[in-house]
């Protein structure tokens, strides 16, 4: 092979590589079109310490309020569900949390736990809410306890769903989800294959996950900035001691566990009960780590029930 043979031989190799990494590349989405493809016009948007956070906020504003926290990759659409059929009896306040959604990347890039505190406690003053009940799922959840311990006389009630944050012993002071540099190029290329496969084990049946839930998943992670506070995320979380927060909460406490979780075992909600002052667990059969999403009315049967159990404690 002559020289220019080589040069002619590396040229198209390097064309072809740059054309497959051209129909893997992954552009952001506009906010505007993900307010309008996931029926997010109604969505309002509030300043908090510098964060512009999108949210929700539905069914009547003298009811008792439920504060809604999602998971890690999640959006304030995963409650949609739930908000539908609880709309009419309580009102409904579900957030994109820092980092994710229509909300973003926090300004200055800081996602840790007294940061994630202070922004939802900064939240809900701005709301006006002087008592609520929280409601939070994985990272949502690990959120939602931290706030109840922060604020316990202004929590009532609080439901965790497969939370997160309690290590064993020996993972305290570690980064659980610290990722190598290479993970970065998920801001360039992001198949939805790849999100797919991600969820798949968020179900204790993958054939739940349907196309228009995948593709969600995968448009809400193209949100401006979200990829790359997802990495910031990732690389800043840090395992602490949970039990002197969890013994600060007051608020009866339902642990909601899917018995197929693969991702935080329902094992997890012995650690809690342990601890915590009032505390009841339900352990769903054949669901996973996304229960709200896999089999909607089966998990808000047990929120129900525990909701009017606690009325009296409820209030607007």
């Amino acid at each position: 092979m002559t020289h220019l043979q080589k040069l002619i031989t590396l040229g198209l190799g390097a064309g072809i590589l740059a054309l497959a990494l051209l129909g893997l590349w992954t552009p952001d989405l506009e906010r505007a079109e993900l307010a309008g493809r996931y029926g997010a016009p109604s969505a309002q948007s509030v300043v908090v310490d510098g964060l512009t956070v999108y949210y929700k906020d539905s069914g009547p504003k003298n009811a008792p309020a439920l504060l809604f926290l999602h998971g890690f990759g999640s959006s304030l659409q995963t409650w949609d569900d739930w908000s539908a059929k609880l709309d009419p009896q309580y009102r409904v306040i579900r957030l994109d949390l820092p980092g994710f959604g229509l909300t973003g990347a926090h300004p200055a890039q800081d996602y840790s736990e007294a940061t994630d505190v202070a922004i939802l406690t900064h939240f809900v003053d701005k709301l006006g809410l002087n008592q609520f009940s929280v409601i939070g799922h994985s990272m949502g959840g690990k959120m939602a306890w931290s706030l109840a311990a922060s604020e316990p006389d202004r929590v009532q009630a609080l439901v965790l769903m497969a939370p997160d944050g309690f290590p064993e012993v020996k993972d305290i002071g570690s980064k659980p989800y610290e990722v190598p540099a290479i993970m970065g190029l998920i801001q360039y290329f992001l198949p939805k294959y790849l999100v797919q496969k991600s969820i798949e084990p968020a179900f204790a049946d993958p054939h739940m996950l349907n196309e228009a839930l995948v593709n969600r998943y995968h448009d809400m992670l193209r949100a401006p900035g979200v990829r790359g506070a997802i990495l910031d995320r990732s690389n800043q979380t840090i395992y602490t001691d949970p039990v002197p927060r969890l013994k600060k909460i007051k608020a009866p406490t339902l642990l909601l566990w899917g018995e197929q979780d693969q991702m935080i075992p329902s094992s997890n909600a012995q650690s809690y009960a342990a601890v915590l002052l009032n505390s009841s667990t339900i352990v769903v059969p054949k669901l996973g780590h996304l229960l709200q999403e896999e089999q909607p009315d089966t998990g808000l049967a047990a929120l129900k029930q525990f909701l009017e159990t606690h009325r009296a404690a409820i209030k607007p």
